[in-house]
């Protein structure tokens, strides 16, 4: 299914209008239109707001291949996170971790239920770190300006 049939049945299975999906994403409903007619992609923050509006996954709106609208949700969530609260190099690490997780499960030893504890428990401990990394690294003078 293209992207395109993707958004259109997302957005019905919603039962928004167009002009509905189009304020609640911050775009015009002929933005909406274009999407959907068009055959035009949106940008990445866009993207995700689509995604996120219409309850499935970036991954799967842009993957003609992909049925799953739920799969890499997590991972979508934590790298978006990353990107918000550590910027672009946040964002980066995020994704190592991701790729390295990838290859720890790659021998399948796990099911699938304790692979996403397992990856939980790494995002608490990357979120974490990061915190307190810019608590003791952030300079005083550049605290005070942030208060």
């Amino acid at each position: 299914m293209t992207f395109a049939e993707k958004l259109i049945n997302a957005r019905t299975a919603l039962g928004l209008t167009q002009i509905e999906l189009g304020e609640i994403v911050g775009v015009s409903a002929r933005t909406i239109y274009t999407y959907e007619q068009k055959d035009v992609y949106p940008r990445q923050p866009i993207l995700a707001r689509l995604a996120t509006a219409l309850n499935v996954t970036a991954s799967y709106l842009m993957n003609e291949e992909e049925s799953d609208t739920q799969k890499n949700l997590v991972q979508e969530q934590f790298l978006s996170k990353a990107r918000k609260d550590f910027g672009y190099k946040g964002a980066q690490g995020a994704q190592n971790i991701i790729d390295q997780a990838t290859v720890l499960f790659a021998g399948g030893e796990l099911d699938e239920e304790s692979k996403d504890l397992v990856f939980q428990a790494l995002t608490e401990v990357y979120f974490d770190s990061k915190a307190r990394a810019r608590e003791k690294f952030t300079p005083k003078s550049k605290k005070k300006r942030e208060e």
